[in-house]
């Protein structure tokens, strides 16, 4: 198969950019993949490929993560309509410029960056606390969804792989224990984070774009089509702030509750999914009896509310689905494997790490998963330590940055999907936009680990 299982990821990569339908151009991946591993085998005809993938979809939605993550990802479109249509929303954008808090655009960017970095346990809670924390202040200071996307999809996930105080640590360490190396796997993590120069840089550019109030290339194109037109739109009249804020508080503490809970009193061991699901149900119940209490509406409509705002998130939800499907399909593929071959066997010392780099980066982009991505290369990096005496920090954090990298890069993961459903931007200008600045900080990362290969290894 080889070179075959990379061909599912580019054909859906080509479609996106071609009919730019995120939908149609996944759907037809998995196609593409469920009649390669037809192939494969000589046990069955091609023409099942069309009910393989049925199957396919159907396994990946009833496996217990993903129906939480698909669930969850329903529900927040529901708590966004209720925290919307209370007034709560309308009174909390008004109460933060009116105190000098949010009272411009560099002050509205910084409370939304510090807010995905404060909420570090979790990348899809971190996203969407900042997400639904800013939308209507970067509509207030005419600044565009795009932006908002960018900052908390480049915020969460690099701060979630430097403050590891959270599942991701946990997977991490998962990975780890499986080798026998000089260092414990608890201080090799802690140890790779000053040299995770993605994730680093990522964020520096971040604050960059904040405090200097610059964007640059499709991003910049993005804010001055917004400054074309009148932003003014129809909002909800003001009521009181505590209508937004108390369900969102219930969202972010609920989860840092769930995932103590789940871990049996260590976080680091909780369920990210179940957390976020079990925060999110009670969420959406704190919002709804919150907009019937304000009087505004009967318990039909506000119920009528809620679905309509899952409705609204009906298209990311399953784009959301479908990246996930793909994802299934290309590692049984063993697209990933393939793609980490690249890493080679007889590279110079000092290639290793940017070609681990490169390897995660690829792996990443086209599978639609960092977790993904560290459970493929860091068994192919730590025997590499192993053999041939690496620094074992330096390797695991160019194998982290990569997947992070990909990710940020990649149109079919549904991180980017649920940056864009916080941030209520269109997935593709969230990936327009975003890619520049991914692409802009990766080469300097590859600069980076080649100058620490030729100076370190």
């Amino acid at each position: 198969m080889d070179w075959l299982s990379i061909l599912p990821p580019l054909i859906a990569i080509s479609m996106v950019l071609w009919k730019k339908d995120v939908i149609m151009a996944l759907l037809v991946a998995v196609l593409s993949a469920e009649f390669l591993l037809i192939l494969n085998t000589s046990e069955a005809s091609f023409l099942l490929t069309p009910i393989n993938t049925i199957e396919r979809i159907v396994s990946t939605a009833s496996s217990a993560g993903n129906a939480r993550i698909l669930i969850f990802s329903l529900l927040v479109g529901a708590f966004l309509a209720f925290i919307r249509d209370s007034g709560g929303v309308t009174a909390l954008v008004n109460r933060l410029v009116n105190s000098g808090m949010a009272s411009s655009k560099k002050r509205t960017g910084a409370i939304t960056m510090f807010t995905g970095i404060a909420v570090f346990i979790e990348s899809n809670l971190s996203v969407l606390a900042a997400g639904i924390m800013a939308r209507g202040l970067y509509d207030k200071f005419k600044m565009s969804r795009a932006r908002l996307a960018y900052v908390i999809d480049s915020t969460s996930a690099p701060v979630c792989i430097l403050i590891l105080v959270n599942g991701w640590g946990a997977y991490i360490l998962g990975l780890l224990s499986a080798y026998e190396l000089e260092q414990n796997a608890l201080k090799m993590l802690w140890s790779s984070v000053p040299y995770n120069l993605y994730a680093i840089l990522t964020i520096a550019v971040v604050g960059y774009t904040i405090f200097a109030d610059k964007v640059h290339g499709p991003l910049k194109k993005a804010e001055q089509e917004l400054e074309k037109i009148d932003t003014e739109i129809a909002i909800t009249k003001a009521t009181k702030s505590r209508y937004m804020t108390i369900p969102l508080a219930v969202m972010i503490f609920g989860t840092l509750f769930f995932m103590w809970w789940t871990g049996n009193g260590d976080f680091t061991s909780g369920s990210g999914s179940k957390s976020v699901l079990y925060a999110t149900f009670l969420a959406c119940f704190v919002g709804y009896i919150m907009l019937l209490i304000s009087g505004k509406e009967s318990v039909q409509s506000a119920t009528k509310i809620g679905f309509n705002g899952m409705s609204e998130l009906l298209p990311l939800v399953t784009i959301v689905l479908l990246s996930i499907t793909l994802g299934a399909s290309l590692k049984q593929l063993g697209t990933g494997l393939f793609v980490a071959g690249i890493v080679g066997e007889h590279l110079a010392a000092f290639l290793i790490l940017p070609a681990l780099f490169i390897a995660g980066g690829i792996i990443s982009f086209t599978t639609g998963t960092s977790w993904g991505t560290f459970a493929i290369l860091i068994p192919i990096g730590m025997p590499l330590v192993q053999t041939l005496e690496l620094p074992p920090e330096i390797v695991l954090a160019a194998i982290l940055g990569g997947g992070i990298f990909g990710d940020h890069c990649s149109p079919i993961s549904d991180t980017t999907a649920i940056s864009s459903l916080a941030a209520g931007c269109d997935l593709l200008t969230h990936v327009k936009t975003q890619l520049p600045y991914a692409l802009g900080v990766g080469l300097a990362t590859i600069l980076g680990y080649t100058l620490m290969g030729v100076f370190l290894l």
